[in-house]
């Protein structure tokens, strides 16, 4: 793991605001290093880009950049071999890529589909398409899921100029979408869901867009927040309602039933991250409980009674990320804190 022998069981940054948005990068040359989104109710926010700096053993802000408005998510090009120039995505108002540099971060396009009007409707996620990395998809309070195609460009004096168009934009839902997320079936570039308002889990297959599949809706009809495809076996994917203290886990080869329900927290939960090397281990989150549980789900259908793990923070969690290409590694925000564990 380390360049320089042991490495901690437990690091700490701290950054000037309450950290919402985060992720880890997946880059072999910058595998420590992850961006953070403030969450500060104006319009002025900010971006870190922190990193492990090997000769003090602590995490450092090793390049900031202005946001406007808090990042809903953002995200690293899924680049596990770092061919790709290095890009990091943010979505808010409008879907950024932004070209990181050693020194500094400049955007590289800014993507809009509302090109008829000054309005825009805030995106609420995205997410980047590990097969095909030209292809990052949003979701969006005004119903739609959008599509969209990167192409570099030609080089300018030694730059590649990044720039981006719609593919395809769909009406998911009845209501505002809150998530999206491609799977890994069929190839992993054609298949993703989304979640929202409407209380539902829809299946889409770019190739056949003229229907959706609804896998799962929530009894009460409650807004459906998050959802999140298990990393080594895409039939299961994770949800949870707004409010609700479980999570459900779902098996798109028996629809509208869920397989399990993990119910241990004691407040609303607010992130899911399946394990990056294990099909059967799953991490939760809750803010007002300031809990991250770890689960093995691998007796189900058999009911799922206690997790394996508990980390308790030391204040409302905001976020956890499992580090998909270091999978001893979790992140977890709580308050303007960034801590990360081995586990």
């Amino acid at each position: 793991m380390s360049l320089h022998g042991k490495r901690k069981e437990i690091y700490k940054y701290e950054a000037p605001w309450t950290v919402y948005a985060m992720n880890w990068s997946v880059r072999p040359d910058k595998r420590f290093r992850l961006a953070l989104g403030s969450f500060v109710e104006e319009y002025n926010n900010k971006v870190e880009l922190v990193g492990l700096d090997e000769e003090s053993s602590e995490f450092i802000c090793r390049n900031t950049f202005d946001h406007p408005y808090p990042t809903t998510k953002l995200m690293w090009i899924p680049d596990t071999k770092g061919v790709y120039p290095d890009l990091l995505a943010t979505s808010g108002d409008y879907l950024r890529v932004w070209r990181v540099g050693e020194t500094e971060t400049r955007l590289e396009c800014l993507l809009n589909n509302n090109k008829n009007s000054d309005f825009c409707a805030p995106l609420t996620s995205f997410d980047w398409n590990e097969v095909d990395p030209y292809l990052l998809g949003t979701s969006s309070i005004d119903t739609t899921c959008t599509i969209w195609g990167l192409e570099t460009g030609q080089v300018l004096g030694r730059v590649n100029l990044v720039s981006g168009h719609v593919k395809t934009q769909l009406i998911a839902h009845d209501k505002e979408v809150y998530d999206i997320a491609f799977s890994r079936a069929g190839g992993g570039r054609d298949m993703f869901a989304s979640v929202g308002a409407d209380g539902s889990v829809r299946m889409f297959d770019l190739r056949h867009l003229e229907h959706s599949t609804i896998i799962y809706e929530d009894p009460q009809h409650h807004p459906l927040l998050r959802l999140c495809w298990n990393k080594q076996d895409p039939n299961y994917l994770a949800t949870m309602a707004m409010d609700g203290m479980e999570v459900v886990i779902l098996d798109v080869r028996v629809p509208c039933t869920p397989v399990a329900r993990l119910n241990n927290h004691r407040a609303c939960v607010n992130g899911i991250a399946w394990a990056p090397h294990s099909s059967c281990h799953i991490c939760t989150a809750a803010a007002d409980d300031h809990q991250a549980l770890i689960w093995d789900i691998q007796q189900m259908p058999r009911a799922i009674e206690d997790p394996i793990l508990a980390y308790t923070a030391e204040g409302e969690i905001n976020n956890v990320q499992w580090a998909s290409t270091q999978p001893d590694w979790i992140a977890i925000c709580y308050n303007n804190c960034l801590e990360i564990l081995r586990v």
